[in-house]
């Protein structure tokens, strides 16, 4: 008798059409992001992808909420007596390194909300969300004004990501890429501290 692979249901069905959907949109770009697309890359039966999330936007925002999750989780899972340099060196390591096409998918969708408010809305709220975290990181290292610095921050990490992954920082050596990252990290949080 064969093995028949368990179909996953309920929100963890949605878990596994997020997941697909973010491969897709990093692999093969928004014009890549269908229902059906999505059914056949999490291998479950046609039209399960729009019983559960009826529109594009809707699959576009399951994206978002699913990689917000994580990083939502990633700032939350911390070893006690980590340094907010570790964290923040070791977070933008993950994303790059195992976190790749969720990356991708990001700077796809970003680009796509810019054309579409509602989207964009979804993506401001996740983000706004995540920069709250690290606030409060930036908070407890004594960083004077957490609150307000959070967003450039946010921003100088998330293009540390963006060069390594899409740009010219792909061809830095990884060590270099990991010194030089924990050296600007570093050099910023001494900044604002000061």
């Amino acid at each position: 008798m064969a093995h028949k692979e368990r179909v996953p249901l309920g929100a963890e069905r949605r878990d596994v059409i997020a997941d697909a959907a973010i491969h897709l949109v990093a692999t093969r770009g928004l014009k890549g992001l269908t229902h059906r697309a999505v059914d056949a890359e999490a291998g479950l039966p046609p039209g399960s992808t729009s019983y559960y999330l009826r529109t594009r936007e809707a699959l576009l925002g399951a994206c978002v909420n699913r990689m917000l999750e994580r990083d939502l989780a990633a700032q939350t899972a911390v070893p006690a007596g980590t340094s907010t340099v570790d964290l923040l060196v070791g977070m933008v390591l993950d994303l790059i390194g195992n976190r790749r096409e969720e990356l991708l998918a990001r700077y796809e969708m970003s680009l796509e909300a810019n054309r579409q408010p509602a989207f964009q809305a979804v993506l401001i709220e996740g983000g706004s969300r995540l920069r709250s975290g690290l606030a409060e990181l930036l908070k407890a290292d004594g960083v004077p004004n957490a609150e307000a610095v959070a967003w450039p921050v946010a921003a100088m990490l998330d293009g540390l990501m963006y060069d390594r992954v899409a740009g010219a920082g792909s061809t830095v050596p990884q060590a270099d890429f990991e010194s030089a990252t924990r050296a600007a990290i570093t050099a910023l949080l001494v900044g604002l501290t000061a």
